[in-house]
């Protein structure tokens, strides 16, 4: 028997295994808050930032993060504890401005409008999630992802921040379980595995368009090896909601059609996913959607989003050789 390779995971109770160090080190952001302070402010200058330049194109903006497991099951873990209100995704939502003197009514006016509009642009996964964690598994107990019943979860909140009704529905499609390892159950050998249902979610929703990358993946059986340039459009006649939503994602929304790209494009009318944190302003500009919406793991929030990024100039540089190679 090999030997195991799971420092980077913690054994907590029941079953439940959770990731605590990695290279973004998990762990470390919730015992050592303070290396983090001015990491949460940039983000919160970009995401405020990202709102006026979006709104004066027109465009809806809102920014979630998918919380870090181990904040939403802390009582889970065995032997350590945590402050989740460490959390960089608490700290994000619950941070004010410093305060300062306000001579005037209309500053007063000013400083409430500013408050307001970025408890609007953030959508809060913190509270609701750790309210109905022990309902349901929100997450796969052998993955750091949200299982299909914490997605929902995510995507009804994303949808009420949006003006959209969520489709109840989906929750009723066909649906299958396995015994699941996961990025963290596959690193033990033998590998841990726990009860998983997959939903058979897509229905409606059309793929217009998936990248030459996504592509070949898919055609090689390959789909969970993408990552960052992956780049899919759903279009769906049916949905009863008429806008068209860009996402700007990771491995929470993910290109498989279980994740919650395809829940948002069962919904609207058409739906873009890049899987990137920063934004693609060139892409914005040429779809001209009604909403940009921004996800992002809470361990990668240790890494700001450079909003210079061009899908097309990534995909290019990333993928270019094995693209060519295959055509070969």
């Amino acid at each position: 028997m090999a030997p195991n390779n799971t420092d980077h995971i913690h054994v907590g109770q029941d079953g439940w295994l959770f990731l605590k160090t990695g290279t973004n080190d998990v762990l470390g952001q919730y015992e050592r808050p303070e290396e983090t302070t001015e990491l949460v402010w940039q983000w919160r200058s970009l995401i405020a930032t990202r709102e006026r330049r979006l709104r004066a194109l027109g465009i809806l903006y809102r920014h979630v993060v998918a919380p870090e497991k181990l904040m939403v099951y802390d009582h889970r873990l065995d032997g350590i504890t945590i402050r989740p209100s460490a959390s960089p995704a608490y700290r994000l939502l619950r941070n004010e401005p410093p305060p300062r003197r306000l001579s005037s009514p209309f500053g007063l006016y000013a400083a409430w409008r500013r408050r307001r509009r970025w408890r609007e642009t953030c959508i809060d996964l913190v509270t609701p999630l750790r309210a109905g964690r022990d309902a349901t598994d929100l997450y796969c107990r052998t993955d750091t992802h949200w299982s299909f019943e914490g997605c929902y979860y995510a995507y009804a909140e994303i949808c009420r921040a949006l003006g959209a009704e969520p489709r109840a529905d989906l929750r009723d499609r066909p649906s299958f379980e396995t015994d699941h390892d996961g990025d963290l159950g596959s690193a033990f050998d033998p590998p841990r595995r726990a009860r998983s249902r997959t939903v058979m979610i897509q229905q409606d929703a059309v793929r217009t368009y998936a990248s030459p990358i996504v592509e070949m993946r898919e055609k090689a059986g390959l789909l969970h090896t993408l990552h960052v340039g992956a780049h899919v459009v759903y279009g769906n006649a049916k949905a009863t909601d008429p806008r068209r939503v860009v996402l700007f994602g990771d491995s929470f929304s993910h290109v498989m059609p279980y994740m919650l790209t395809i829940l948002l494009a069962e919904t609207f009318r058409e739906l873009h996913f890049v899987w990137s944190t920063s934004l693609d302003w060139g892409y914005i500009e040429q779809v001209r959607p009604d909403i940009v919406l921004t996800e992002v793991a809470e361990r990668f929030m240790v890494q700001l989003p450079d909003d210079t990024f061009s899908v097309e100039a990534y995909a290019e540089e990333r993928f270019g050789a094995e693209l060519a190679a295959a055509r070969a």
